[in-house]
């Protein structure tokens, strides 16, 4: 699929690239979606003059409006007039009745399409085109197959004789835009990362609908530019009138039945199949089906609920419905609920609000969620009998609405967080409470606090004199300066604060999570005494109501980890992402799926490493959650096991969020994982530029361990093939020394293989080879790196005219890969297998090229001009025209003609 670019250089909609020859393609899809873009990118392929008829919904009831469209558009044919002559003929109200008129309009439509000049006919809102024209224009196309014609339409729904555009028409459902699309969409208004994610899932992909909740969150920002930070736009449930604009024409295009169905869909927070069908009865699969079809509805979903493609549409259903309907339906809901927890909910939604047991009775329904770990539910229940608690009772109401704030927190659930801290804050100033309400609002928010220095400065000044709330807020702070701020030497003093603090306060489980944090930015920095530090936070007992991935158990099972011992992290995490699902802590949820899927890809069992990055992927988009975190393993995953284009949209959308949040601990991933994808993708120059800047980032962050971000191999090969040997070894001396002194050798291996690269282009084949053999043979236990390791060996056997052995190794990689699922390696080592094999077997006798000569020559060879290939190479033209010069002369040719047969062409 490619991109359609706007005025302002922004994705408006997607094309496909894979329309077959066919002449006649059906665009269809929901209001808004892009299909009248789409509809004129395609029409303008051909290079025609393009004619476009667009009727209106008016036009829908009255026949032959289409034609007259037609005919009025090629006026100034001699056909177009007979044919408007006798549409006037067959609208008077005494025509004749009978197949002749039909017959002459047939008979004058094929013949002004004959007689039109080359062009291109797009029918746009072709629903409302009315069904005489259509039977018309079906018989008048079928004799005038050369013509191109694009039809864009909201439904489809294929009749036993297939379009009226043509038997063989190609049928293309516009795809929605995905995240880095709509982002694009939005860059003039200059959204946040936060915000593009809600925008997406709100608007489902739809680029008008997303457009219009942009425009209003624009004029929001505008008038709310002084709201304290503890409220947000999202917490305005309604949408705006031109999103409900659009919203309402796209629920137009199904029956009332149908969205009344869908209406109970929106007032539950898990509709399914089963509850749906209890409400529709035997005609709730039709309906669905029609929903579908409309776009409506996505009822793929692994746990066979029924999820609105925007969240937008279930949020209109629900505003329309006035207070008295929706309590109603709420009591057929709790009637037709299949879940206790549910028809809990649902009872109480359809409460009286004057009700004096209502509030009572959700804090009980919202207890029984939170011990079934359904934490968003709870927050819901929580906030509701907060806000149905009578005032007066002010204990009772503060503290349910903190707890509805702890459950948002644990979900994150930003908005709902908001809403319960300010109820909280209303009632109760005392330093405690309001200490508490900040901190759950600091854990609700996540990367996205706004004005942090303000909102930590005030719960400081809060808890001043209480040490224990002091050590709490401090190891926020302290999570804040590392990952936002960059500085690990800041976050590491705090940490080590609020470790004083809570000892002193007789606190083990705050002093447990300092040390934990403590040793994490201890290790950062190559300090001596991580382990001992490590050490202290697992000697004390465990609490459990810390957050699993703030524990001291998963910082050992991540520092396993970065110590190359995949199988012992695995068994350390497996039960921490048991405690993480029960206690549905969402956060804590995604990190222990994401350190999963690290160890097991480590491992080399690829298809769990997927699984893992996916479930983490699904959850942070289904949260509050950054999606920075879950996009760098995505990636990595990705990349390695399935799909290298996914992989990069992966890091790319990681790069764009993380730069919005300024978190500079996952642009650094980000960035780190884009390079080695574009590397491995054959793209050099722009590796360089993204892992130049992890560099940068990663020296400014103080981070003096190696284990961590494996950055440093990967630029020193990316240097390498740049030519900059300098650097590289520079570079590797100054790492090896670092990771040596550190006593940590899981590094070196991929330092030697950086190493040997480096060897090799300065021709020094035999040393290379023989430290990737050595390399290779510490690997075994990390398949994917042994693979990597041999790929390299078989490219420095194949450059020293080894061509046995560099089959062997090459061999030898391509089995590791495909025996551990990892796809794109695979295939990267089935193209080295076959650029061996169409190597000419005496080329033993071939003068050797160096290493800058050789890859000159390659991309001569595949077609690069002398241009290109100085911009490959980084280096001058000149020093191209040159090199080619002594290629020349070394393997006896006489023109550029000749390098594709005897150099194997570059595959860039």
């Amino acid at each position: 699929m490619s991109d359609i670019q706007g005025a302002a250089g922004a994705v408006a909609a997607v094309v496909p690239d894979d329309v077959p020859g066919t002449r006649r393609v059906v665009l269809f899809g929901p209001p808004g979606i892009g299909k009248t873009t789409t509809a004129g990118v395609l029409a303008r392929r051909p290079g025609l003059p393009v004619l476009r008829l667009a009727p209106g919904p008016q036009d829908a009831r009255i026949s032959w409006t289409g034609l007259l469209e037609l005919a009025l558009a090629l006026q100034p044919l001699p056909a177009a007039g007979e044919l408007a002559a006798a549409l006037d003929a067959a609208g008077q109200p005494g025509s004749p009745d009978g197949s002749g008129p039909a017959l002459r309009l047939r008979r004058l439509t094929t013949a002004l399409l004959r007689e039109a000049p080359p062009l291109t006919l797009v029918v746009d809102n072709a629903q409302w085109l009315d069904a005489a024209s259509a039977a018309v224009l079906r018989w008048a196309l079928r004799l005038a197959p050369d013509l191109p014609v694009i039809v864009a339409e909201r439904t489809w729904r294929p009749g036993a004789e297939g379009h009226w555009s043509g038997e063989d028409a190609h049928v293309v459902r516009v795809p929605s835009l995905v995240h880095h699309q709509i982002a694009a969409l939005l860059a003039l208004y200059r959204p946040t990362a936060r915000e593009v994610t809600r925008i997406h899932a709100r608007s489902g992909g739809n680029p008008a609908l997303a457009l219009a909740l942009a425009l209003a969150l624009a004029d929001d920002r505008g008038r709310t530019a002084d709201v304290p930070t503890a409220q947000g736009p999202e917490d305005d449930p309604v949408l705006p009138p031109a999103a409900r604009r659009l919203v309402g024409e796209w629920l137009s295009t199904v029956s009332g039945e149908v969205q009344e169905l869908l209406t109970f869909a929106a007032l539950d927070d898990r509709p399914d199949r089963k509850l749906l069908g209890h409400l529709a009865g035997p005609a709730a699969e039709h309906l669905l089906t029609e929903a579908e079809a409309a776009g409506l509805i996505d009822m793929d979903q692994p746990d066979g609920t029924v999820r609105f493609t925007a969240s937008a549409i279930g949020a209109e259903l629900t505003a329309r419905l006035p207070d008295t309907a929706r309590r109603l339906l709420h009591a057929r809901l709790a009637e037709a609920s299949h879940d206790s927890l549910r028809r809990d909910r649902h009872n109480a939604l359809a409460s009286d609000a004057d009700d004096p047991c209502i509030a009572q009775h959700a804090a009980r329904a919202a207890v029984s969620a939170r011990r079934r770990g359904e934490h968003a539910l709870a927050a819901e229940l929580s906030l509701f009998a907060a806000q149905r608690t009578p005032p007066q009772d002010t204990a009772l109401l503060t503290e349910r609405a903190l707890t509805a704030a702890r459950d948002a927190a644990h979900y994150g659930d930003l908005a709902r967080g908001r809403t319960a801290a300010r109820l909280v804050l209303q009632h109760d100033s005392s330093p405690a409470r309001r200490v508490d309400t900040l901190i759950a609002l600091i854990d609700a928010s996540g990367q996205h606090l706004d004005n942090a220095d303000h909102l930590f400065a005030d719960a400081l000044h809060t808890a001043a004199g209480h040490p224990d709330l002091t050590a709490q807020i401090l190891i926020r702070r302290s999570l804040w300066a590392n990952v936002n701020e960059g500085d690990p030497h800041r976050a590491c003093d705090l940490a080590e604060q609020a470790a004083t603090l809570s000892e002193t306060a007789g606190d083990t489980a705050t002093t447990a999570m300092a040390l934990t944090l403590q040793a994490r930015f201890q290790r950062i920095l190559g300090h001596p005494g991580t382990g001992a530090t490590l050490a202290r936070a697992l000697f004390l007992p465990r609490n459990p109501h810390t957050p699993v991935n703030g524990t001291p158990q998963h910082l050992a099972a991540r520092h396993t980890l970065f110590d190359d011992r995949p199988d012992q992290a695995r068994a350390l995490l497996l039960p921490l992402l048991v405690e993480a699902e029960r206690t549905a802590d969402a956060e804590a949820t995604v990190d222990i799926l994401r350190s999963l899927a690290e160890a097991e890809l480590r491992a080399g069992r690829c298809t769990r490493a997927l699984d893992h990055a996916h479930r983490a992927q699904i959850l942070t988009d289904r949260t509050s959650l950054s999606p920075a975190p879950a996009c760098y393993t995505s990636a990595l995953i990705e990349g390695a096991a399935r799909n290298t284009d996914t992989a990069l949209a992966h890091a790319r959308r990681g790069i764009d969020t993380a730069r919005h949040e300024d978190n500079k601990v996952f642009l650094s991933r980000n960035l780190f994982a884009l390079g080695h994808l574009l590397m491995a993708t054959g793209h050099p120059k722009e590796a360089l530029d993204a892992l130049e800047e992890v560099r940068a980032l990663e020296e400014r962050q103080q981070v003096r361990d190696p284990s961590l971000l494996r950055w440093h191999p990967e630029l020193a090969e990316t240097l390498t093939a740049h030519g900059r040997l300098d650097e590289a070894q520079d570079l590797l001396d100054d790492t090896r020394r670092t990771a040596t002194g550190l006593g940590r050798t899981s590094v070196l291996p991929g330092l030697d293989r950086a190493q040997a690269l480096l060897e090799a282009a300065r021709g020094d084949y035999d040393t290379a080879a023989h430290r990737l053999g050595e390399a290779a043979d510490h690997l075994h236990h990390l398949p994917l790196d042994r693979g990597r390791t041999l790929l390299a060996l078989s490219h420095t056997e194949r450059r020293a005219r080894r061509r046995a052995s560099a089959r062997t190794a090459a061999q030898s990689a391509a089995d590791l890969f495909t025996t551990h699922q990892a796809h794109p390696w695979a295939e990267a080592a089935a193209r080295t297998l076959r650029r061996l094999d169409t190597l000419p077997s005496d080329n033993s006798t071939r003068p050797h090229l160096t290493g800058a000569e050789q890859r000159c020559a390659e991309l001569a060879a595949g077609g690069a001009s002398n241009r290109d290939i100085a911009a490959a190479l980084t280096v001058s033209v000149k020093t191209v025209e040159a090199t080619l010069t002594r290629v020349y002369r070394k393997l006896g040719l006489h023109s550029r003609v000749q390098l594709p047969h005897t150099v194997t062409p570059a595959r860039e």
